[in-house]
């Protein structure tokens, strides 16, 4: 019998080290013969920290959101006893959200310790490589990415065939296969989950692609702030080196391919392929103008290709179970799967992988559990700051690339972020594009100023000082920055206000004409009263008041000064008598 504890990011974050050290502790004091390991992030991350006791047979029982004092019960009342604790246990509609779904990047994660080869050896790992190294050809190998129809998942959806058979006829001896792990969305972390759970589903499908371009150095780029990721991917490296996948003369086929790490600074621009490289050479991460695409010229001006995390992970898969397989799955122009990360205001936070087809309303209310204390929903941002907000009325819209961007977001990446009806999109908008602003290089005008003024423009909206004509100028910048601007991060900038604009424009007029905030979420908009007929005079609001605003004896209607009120909020949340109005 052994215990599985998951340890990625958000287990650990959870309690998941102090859930260990407890098992440990409780098991050597029984001198009992239980091994206790770990493995990664199986997607539900809303249940962490979880546990998995695993019988000699097999057959499993997963507690959730255990915590160090349950594991002396977990030990004594299961394992040791009768009890089988099914308050703690994982509920039915917690594993049909995960029945629901269909893995294959994820395939992996949850499952195997990522720390172990053997591991993924026990999954089939490697055979991928080892049979496109010593029985497929180059333009095989390509030919089976083009039947899969793998696009992709970095956000452009750009077909891996033509990308990985442009570098392969590129002139030249030496070539990169170089990987996009630099994540930069607000409330994405799909790369980052791979990374420290199945690792060596990355570097297999590098390996695969390297072979097919004929490349013998690969270099994954890494966000610095992945520390877990960085440390479990390069243990991941080296065991694949000590095991004869990586470095010299691999599979007795004479190809010869080798892996490093660069860990980048944290700069959103770098999510772009050219500022990628740029950053890669030691520069500072600015993008070029293309053509020469990197295919031609990239790293050290040679033929250089990149995908990014999750386009790599899905390619081992495709070439054990078949192009066809892949291309079954998803819709005529958006084959296979698509990792999302589901936050926000979404009861079933986490990692989500779905064929591609389905609906909005089927990731966000049958996976996803709905909205948050069963509120109304109100939009999904996708596409992170380079995406959209998408409206309830679309909630039925297909997830696919063609579909998707004609709501005016994008796929991107995979990032999924749920609003309800306490979101002002103004301010939403706002917020997306104070990170754009601040992440523009700041090598086109129109980017680096045109933001910065729109960003003006928002911040006045907010803070009750719109102008008449404000939603207009707005809509003349938002197009000029996307014709002026060089690279995607520019021209996909004014998105999250273009749609909001769209959608939600009375949102912008009252924040304008009646200096109003829909949601009640822009505070210099606010006016907190008191409503003479519920206050019963406890004084609660009084003691609480940072700022000594509200005057009123014990026992009588109290009463807000309205000029030396801040507008933060304490009166409202420590009301229990819901005497204090917002408007």
């Amino acid at each position: 019998m052994k215990i599985v504890i998951g340890e990625g990011s958000c287990g650990i974050a959870a309690g998941a080290h102090k859930v260990q050290n407890a098992f440990e502790e409780i098991i050597a004091e029984k001198g009992l013969d239980l091994s206790v390991e770990k493995t990664g992030c199986i997607g539900t991350c809303y249940l962490e920290p979880i546990v998995d006791v695993v019988d000699d047979g097999g057959k499993k029982i997963t507690f959730v959101n255990v915590t160090a004092d349950d594991t002396r019960r977990i030990i004594e009342d299961y394992v040791l006893g009768e009890n089988e604790l099914k308050e703690l246990q994982i509920s039915e509609s917690d594993i049909t959200m995960i029945g629901k779904q269909k893995r294959i990047v994820l395939r992996n994660s949850g499952i195997i310790d990522p720390e172990r080869i053997e591991d993924y050896l026990a999954v089939d790992g490697y055979l991928a490589a080892k049979k496109c190294l010593t029985e497929l050809t180059p333009e095989e190998i390509i030919e089976t990415i083009k039947i899969a129809g793998l696009k992709g998942r970095g956000g452009a959806g750009f077909p891996t065939w033509f990308k990985w058979d442009a570098a392969k006829k590129s002139p030249g001896k030496t070539k990169y296969m170089v990987c996009n792990a630099d994540e930069g969305d607000p409330g994405a972390f799909m790369d980052r989950s791979v990374l420290e759970s199945d690792p060596h589903a990355l570097i297999e499908g590098m390996l695969i692609g390297a072979k097919a371009i004929g490349a013998n150095e690969g270099v994954i780029y890494v966000r610095a702030e992945y520390p877990l990721a960085i440390v479990r991917l390069q243990n991941a490296i080296d065991q694949a080196r000590k095991k004869g996948f990586l470095g010299h003369n691999l599979f007795e086929t004479g190809f010869d391919f080798d892996l490093r790490i660069k860990a980048g600074a944290g700069a959103f621009v770098c999510g772009e392929e050219t500022a990628l490289i740029a950053s890669l050479e030691g520069e500072r991460g600015m993008p070029r103008l293309k053509p020469p695409f990197p295919a031609q010229k990239g790293y050290w001006n040679k033929p250089t290709n990149i995908n990014n995390v999750e386009t790599f992970a899905n390619v081992p898969w495709i070439f054990r179970n078949g192009g066809d397989a892949y291309a079954a799955l998803g819709t005529k122009e958006s084959k296979g799967t698509k990792v999302f990360a589901l936050t926000g205001k979404v009861k079933k936070g986490g990692l989500v992988e779905i064929p591609m087809g389905l609906t909005l309303h089927d990731v966000i209310f049958d996976i996803g559990g709905g909205i948050k204390q069963d509120k109304a929903f109100k939009a999904v941002q996708m596409g992170g700051p380079s995406g959209g907000c998408i409206p309830a009325s679309l909630l039925d819209t297909q997830i696919d690339y063609a579909e998707i961007t004609k709501t005016g977001a994008i796929m991107g990446s995979g990032g999924m972020v749920v609003m309800d009806e306490t979101t002002c999109m103004v301010d939403m908008a706002r917020f997306f594009l104070d990170f754009t602003c601040k992440e523009s290089c700041g090598k086109c005008t129109y980017c680096r100023v045109g933001t910065t003024r729109m960003l003006e423009i928002l911040n006045r909206i907010t803070h009750g000082k719109g102008q008449d004509g404000d939603i207009e100028l707005l809509e003349e910048l938002c197009y000029k920055i996307k014709d002026g601007s060089m690279c995607g991060l520019g021209q996909t900038a004014p998105n999250p206000v273009l749609t909001t604009i769209k959608y939600f424009r009375n949102e912008y007029e009252d924040h304008i004409y009646h200096k109003k905030c829909t949601a009640k979420s822009c505070k210099p908009l606010l006016t907190y009263t008191i409503d003479v007929e519920k206050c019963v005079g406890c004084g609660a609001c009084k003691k609480n008041c940072p700022v000594d605003a509200i005057a009123g004896e014990k026992k009588k209607v109290h009463d807000i000064n309205q000029d030396t009120c801040i507008k933060c909020g304490k009166c409202f949340s420590v009301c229990k008598f819901d005497s204090v109005i917002i408007d």
